[in-house]
C-alpha cells in the first residue's frame, strides 16, 4: 500500500510539473508546430500532405512532444487554448506557402469554443484558398463523444473546400451506426495495427478490413506509425492510399519550404 501511495504521488507530481509547463508555454507562447510528411504509397517520394503536430517548449528550450502532455490537458481550458494555437499557426502556414496541403489537430470539444471558430474564419477571409488546402484531423474518440454535433460541424465546412480525417481509427469504439452517418474524408488507421504489420497475420486481416470499410464510404485510407520497409510495401500492396511514419520522415520544425530552414530539427 505504501508503495503504491508512493507511486501515485509521483505520478501525480509529474502531471503538474507537466501541466506547468503547458501553461508556461501557453503563456509565453512557446508552441509550435512540427511538421511530417504524408506520402503517397505507391509514389513515396511525394507527399500528399503534412501534419502539424503541436509541441511545446519546457523551461529549459526543450521540445516537449504532444503525447506527453495531451491527454493532461484535452478536458481542460488549455486543450481548447492549445487547438487555437495549432489553429492560427497551421493557418499562417498555409499563407506562406500557397503549395502547401496541411493537416492540424482539433479536438471535438473545440467545436463550440468560439475563438477557435473566430480564427478559422478569420483564415478563410484572408486567404481563400486555404480551406482547399486545410484537413481537420478529429481522433475517432473525441468524435464519439458527440457525434451528431461532430456530423453537422463538418458538414458546414466540407462546404467551404475543407477536408476532415477520422484520426487513430481503432484505437477508440466507434459504433458503426454512427459512422454511417460521418462523412470524413480520409481515414487515418491507428498505428497499433500497423506496427509490424508484414509479419502479423492478425494485424493484416483488421487493417484489410478497415480498408474494405473505407472504401465502401469513399475515403482515403491512411496508414500511421509506419517505420520499417516490409510494413510499408505490406501496406502499398493491400492498397492503403498514403503512408505517414519515422520512415519517410520524422516530424521537424524546420521544413523544407522554409527559406529560412536551417536544419532539419526533429521533433
Amino acid at each position: 500500500m505504501q508503495a503504491q501511495n508512493a507511486l501515485d504521488l509521483a505520478l501525480a507530481k509529474r502531471d503538474s510539473g507537466m501541466l506547468d509547463t503547458v501553461r508556461a508555454a501557453i503563456r509565453h507562447r512557446q508552441v509550435l508546430l512540427a511538421f511530417q510528411p504524408v506520402v503517397q504509397a505507391r509514389q513515396p517520394d511525394i507527399a500528399a500532405y503534412h501534419e502539424g503536430l503541436i509541441r511545446v517548449l519546457d523551461e529549459t528550450g526543450r521540445i516537449v512532444p504532444a503525447e506527453e502532455f495531451i491527454c493532461l490537458v484535452e478536458e481542460t481550458e488549455y486543450g481548447r487554448l492549445l487547438d487555437c494555437i495549432a489553429l492560427e499557426k497551421g493557418l499562417a502556414e498555409l499563407a506562406r506557402e500557397p503549395g502547401l496541403r496541411l493537416a492540424v489537430n482539433m479536438s471535438a470539444r473545440s467545436i463550440a469554443y468560439r475563438d477557435w471558430m473566430r480564427i478559422l474564419e478569420q483564415g478563410l477571409a484572408t486567404d481563400p484558398t486555404v480551406g482547399e488546402r486545410l484537413i481537420l484531423e478529429i481522433t475517432e474518440s473525441s468524435a464519439m463523444l458527440v457525434p451528431e454535433i461532430v456530423t453537422s460541424f463538418m458538414a458546414g465546412l466540407q462546404s467551404k473546400g475543407i477536408a476532415f480525417a477520422m484520426d487513430d481509427f481503432g484505437a477508440g469504439y466507434t459504433a458503426l451506426r454512427h459512422f454511417k452517418d460521418f462523412s470524413f474524408d480520409i481515414l487515418k488507421i491507428d498505428g497499433q495495427f500497423i506496427h509490424g504489420i508484414a509479419r502479423d497475420p492478425d494485424n493484416q486481416v483488421l487493417t484489410r478490413a478497415i480498408a474494405v470499410i473505407a472504401e465502401q464510404f469513399d475515403m482515403f485510407t491512411v496508414a500511421e506509425s509506419v517505420e520499417r520497409a516490409d510494413d510499408a510495401q505490406y501496406l502499398t500492396e493491400i492498397g492503403i492510399d498514403c503512408l505517414q511514419g519515422f520512415y519517410f520522415g520524422a516530424p521537424t520544425v524546420s521544413p523544407g519550404w522554409r527559406s529560412d530552414a536551417t536544419g532539419s530539427a526533429t521533433a
